[in-house]
């Protein structure tokens, strides 16, 4: 089911009809001249339901007058929203009448100002309260007060994570931007800003997670060919799997089709995406693994940082036996030829008890793991002794 949200905020009288009204042009040949731009959209979108919300103080008693729903009731609303006293029991005579005379179900919330945190949180929850898991909906924030558009961002934002519900347009009656030759108000989409704030919350979890296959979706959405943007889910699949041959491979089409992408928001991010996905244009596998290594040890992933740091020895000690660095056997025999401190036995041990989950016998190693703030340094001073040469990030 889609549900029509639809904000409510203050009106201002028209001295001729009593309120006043707009042309709102929904599309070329779609104009629909109405005083209350939730109506105009239910008759465009056609939901499935309507939820109105608005506070004590809303123009509860302009919409339902317009409607026809109940001449005695307005009497009583317009009164109730002069003195900011609107109250549910009030409205649900409205609420009724309406979802006879509509086809289809509706419902009033009341809410708060949106004041301060505390009522801001309300709002949210009281529209979580007012929706259903999966639930489709269209945002309406025209009539709203001017604060409620950017809390209704975030409550797009929150129902989507929270809820599961799919938030498919926000929507703007733009009177600000009537045109004065034919009277008609552009109507605003206003989705993009949601689709905006993906890309964010996608960067946030690239972050923490270093799994830029967040954005493969993203770049679908945007235009790109489906299987071009898999190419950087696949790179981010071999990448956090210890494969960065492979990931080499995926990444390297999915850089370039980054670079040619055209779509506005893969325009806007792509920078930063590809800063990201940079760490195999340099070097050898030895450099690549290590450049991952450092990437995850600047986020805490002590497992694939101890992986990779691990694997980028091997590889160094591969390359000095004239091997190949993806041979198996090339790798078994480097390791057993190459000279081993006792940092390169921490570091193995560290990363089979890691990797395996298995308790060690190693009391330095049992010591590191029982302390995070421990581990991070020592895998820091493993990474300044055993690659000296490879400058590393600062700390």
């Amino acid at each position: 089911m889609t549900t029509l949200v639809s904000f409510l905020g203050k009106s201002r009288a028209d001295a001729r009809t009593g309120y006043r009204t707009a042309k709102y042009r929904f599309a070329p040949g779609d104009v629909r001249e109405v005083p209350f731009f939730g109506i105009g959209l239910l008759k465009h979108a056609q939901p499935g339901r309507l939820l109105l919300v608005g506070t004590s103080g809303s123009m509860w008693d302009v919409f339902f007058d317009h409607q026809q729903t109940d001449d005695e009731g307005t009497l009583a609303l317009i009164d109730a929203v002069a003195r900011n006293d609107v109250t549910p029991a009030l409205l649900a005579i409205h609420e009724q009448r309406l979802t006879e005379r509509l086809g289809i179900p509706v419902q009033c919330l009341l809410i708060p100002y949106a004041r301060d945190e505390a009522e801001q949180t309300a709002i949210l929850a009281d529209l979580a309260r007012h929706l259903h898991v999966g639930e489709r909906i269209l945002l309406d924030v025209t009539h709203g007060f001017r604060h409620l558009p950017m809390l209704a961002l975030v409550a797009a934002r929150y129902l989507a994570l929270v809820q599961g519900v799919q938030v498919q347009e926000l929507y703007y009656g733009a009177a600000d931007m009537t045109d004065p030759a034919t009277g008609e108000t552009p109507v605003l989409r206003l989705g993009g800003m949601l689709r905006m704030l993906d890309w964010v919350q996608a960067l946030a979890v690239y972050g923490d997670s270093g799994n830029y296959g967040v954005f493969a979706p993203l770049l679908t959405d945007d235009g790109m060919d489906a299987q071009r943007a898999n190419l950087l889910a696949q790179g981010a699949y071999f990448e956090r799997n210890s494969n960065p041959v492979q990931a080499r491979q995926a990444l390297t089409g999915a850089l370039g089709h980054l670079r040619e992408h055209t779509g506005p928001l893969g325009a806007l991010f792509g920078p930063q995406l590809t800063e990201h996905i940079d760490w195999f244009r340099h070097g050898n596998r030895a450099d690549w693994e290590l450049a991952l290594a450092d990437r995850y040890l600047a986020r805490q992933d002590y497992l694939r940082a101890v992986t990779y740091l691990y694997e980028s020895f091997l590889s160094h000690a591969v390359y000095r036996d004239k091997g190949d660095p993806n041979n198996y056997d090339d790798r078994e025999a480097a390791f057993k030829q190459a000279p081993k401190s006792a940092n390169v036995w921490l570091l193995k041990n560290l990363r089979n008890a890691m990797a395996h989950g298995v308790r060690s016998d190693d009391r330095e190693v049992k010591r590191l793991l029982q302390d995070q703030s421990e581990l991070d340094k020592r895998l820091h001073q493993l990474r300044k002794a055993l690659f000296p040469a490879s400058a590393s990030p600062s700390r």
